[in-house]
């Protein structure tokens, strides 16, 4: 069985550019891996992406939304997550079920643990073995993605939204701490990379 590794964090946090970097890392290193993202990573959950974060979609309702996600979940678990654990590489996902659980259960309103029992009938037993939150406030995020282009619908919500979803996030790491490692997303790209990747390398080599 492989490592199934998850980044979290608040929009502008920096964790697709560390998740990335920690990827790239691995292969210079000889390390057996893939990189994959939520919502996303197979064709079918890109599509389904495209619906929940598409600005024009301003009307759809926040359980839409959940479940949404959910099901981009499932498909991306079992068609690219599951058999590379199989095949024991090392997975390193940029968002999954946490994401879920401090945006649409907690910002949305809709209960984390509501938002929870959608994505256990997706994910099964499959939560990550551990997950990098990249902790940073959310002013500065959103400060940090502000000269960003083609903004997608859920960068577009306003700070209130932004502040709820790392409230949210809070309730989550309490919920999972042994799960949870956090790092500190203010110091410099650079810095949070290799953080990270240490923080990796020590869940890999036990």
């Amino acid at each position: 069985m492989g490592f199934f590794i998850t980044f979290e964090g608040p929009d502008g946090s920096g964790k697709s550019t560390a998740s990335t970097g920690v990827y790239e890392k691995l292969l210079e290193n000889g390390y057996d891996a893939i990189y994959t993202r939520e919502p996303g990573g197979i064709d079918i959950s890109e599509q389904i992406r495209k619906v929940i974060l598409d600005p024009k979609n301003i009307s759809m309702d926040a359980k839409t939304e959940a479940l949404l996600y959910a099901a981009s979940r499932r498909q991306h678990l079992v068609e690219k997550i599951i058999p590379a654990l199989n095949e024991g590489k090392i997975v390193i996902c940029d968002r999954f079920i946490d994401s879920s659980l401090a945006y649409q259960g907690y910002a949305r309103g809709l209960g984390i643990e509501e938002v929870y029992k959608i994505n256990k009938f997706a994910i099964g037993d499959y939560l990550p073995m551990k997950t990098l939150f990249l902790n940073v406030d959310a002013k500065t995020g959103l400060d940090r993605i502000s000269n960003r282009k083609n903004k997608d619908r859920l960068d577009q919500e306003e700070l209130s939204f932004h502040n709820d979803v790392f409230d949210g996030y809070q309730k989550v790491i309490e919920m999972y701490k042994d799960r949870m490692i956090i790092i500190d997303a203010t110091k410099s790209e650079e810095e949070v990379i290799d953080m990270c990747y240490q923080e990796v390398i020590k869940i890999v080599n036990g």
